[in-house]
């Protein structure tokens, strides 16, 4: 059976839609559509007519058309709906008080990837303590974990290292949908609690991967361009901290990472093979590959490097992959591998990598050629995260 989403079953629906009076508003991008791939944007003008007053959108914008950390939208008014746009990822990535005003009901409506590093989550929780204490009501339209919603992996966020990727002290793969995330906010991140409404879903199973789901891919960002690239990405995200090329300007980005000076070939054969097989991973396999960016980090070079491959979604952790990966390069290349420097993601303080890390841990145990055996250690505080989202309404 297919998946029905909160948007499918909020605008396939009349009377559900006259549930809600006044003034609406939307946060919605790219791949914000119905399961018939109607845009969410026209389903909402078809639903609320007049009333659908305003559109918001997340980081890569409404449009979902702006690269990378940092790039930021500007607020314009829609060329058919003729309602302003505002960017939450410009010179605010909070509501302003003008920008709400004016609504009655804020629905969000945004497919999240599963795992920490991905902002949409902490755009959500942001308009959540934004519109607390204010006569506006937030729904949340929720969608699947394309990941599934059983998995967790990685370590916890160190909140001292909170940042527009990481607000919240969830594992990198934390096994929510967008909607469980805004009740365990409600719930335990937050003191003054918004007026909330969630609108779930038909169909969906904890178990389930975004192609289990009988769904349309849409890219919810620019460089997520299949669902295949998610399960990839809490590994392979960790790249972007660094030098290397994490396969932007290519058409297999977060799944790939590189640099010039990787003799991928021969780097396998000698050395990485063996030592991939012998680190316990399971369900994944590393292929050794040439690439050239045609924008970004060594944008026209080739690069040697690495494709993850994942032939196990059951027995695969992609983190623990990307961390391996991350180590055995960081070794290999020496002085040719950087740390990229201060700001990522509107932090000036922190060292990148440990931003996406979510603490400075594994940057030492990368830069010390730890055991793979100690990454869980890393991973062994899940068990106050499980027992605070077994504490909220779940499928």
């Amino acid at each position: 059976m297919k998946v029905r989403t909160g948007l499918d079953l909020l605008t396939e629906n009349t009377e559900r839609c006259g549930e809600f009076k006044g003034n609406v508003a939307l946060l919605c991008h790219n791949a914000s559509v119905t399961s018939h791939l109607e845009p969410a944007a026209l389903a909402f003008k078809r639903c609320f007519g007049n009333r659908f007053v305003k559109l918001f959108g997340p980081q890569h914008g409404f449009s979902t058309d702006a690269q990378d950390n940092m790039i930021e939208t500007d607020h314009i008014i829609h060329p058919y709906l003729n309602i302003p746009v505002y960017s939450l990822y410009s010179e605010t990535r909070v509501p302003t008080d003008s920008m709400l005003e004016g609504i009655d009901h804020f629905f969000i409506d945004l497919q999240d990837i599963g795992c920490r590093m991905y902002t949409y989550i902490y755009t959500l929780t942001l308009i959540l303590e934004k519109c607390a204490g204010k006569d506006i009501e937030v729904i949340v339209l929720d969608r699947p974990n394309p990941i599934n919603g059983s998995v967790i992996e990685g370590n916890v966020l160190d909140e001292d290292f909170a940042s527009f990727i990481g607000r919240h002290p969830i594992p990198v793969r934390h096994g929510m949908t967008i909607a469980e995330v805004a009740l365990m906010h409600q719930k335990y991140w937050t003191k003054v609690k918004a007026n909330l409404r969630v609108i779930e879903m038909s169909g969906w199973k904890r178990e389930m991967y975004f192609e289990d789901t009988g769904l349309p891919w849409l890219l919810p960002s620019p460089n997520i361009a299949r669902p295949e690239s998610t399960l990839t990405f809490p590994g392979m995200v960790l790249f972007e901290g660094t030098n290397l090329s994490e396969g932007r300007g290519t058409t297999q980005s977060l799944e790939i990472a590189g640099h010039p000076k990787i003799a991928s070939y021969e780097l396998f054969e000698k050395h990485l093979e063996d030592r991939f097989k012998g680190s316990g991973l399971q369900g994944m396999v590393l292929r050794p590959i040439n690439f050239m960016p045609t924008f970004q980090k060594h944008a026209d070079q080739v690069c040697g490097g690495f494709q993850l491959h994942i032939t196990n979604r059951k027995t695969a952790q992609p983190w623990r992959a990307g961390q391996f990966l991350l180590k055995e390069l960081y070794h290999v290349l020496e002085d040719d591998f950087r740390w990229l420097s201060p700001p990522y993601e509107y932090d000036y303080t922190h060292t990148p990598i440990d931003i996406i890390n979510g603490t400075d841990l594994l940057r030492n145990w990368v830069e010390r050629n730890g055991h793979m055996e100690e990454l869980e250690t890393y991973e062994k505080d899940h068990a106050p995260y499980l027992e605070q989202l077994n504490s909220i309404k779940r499928y």
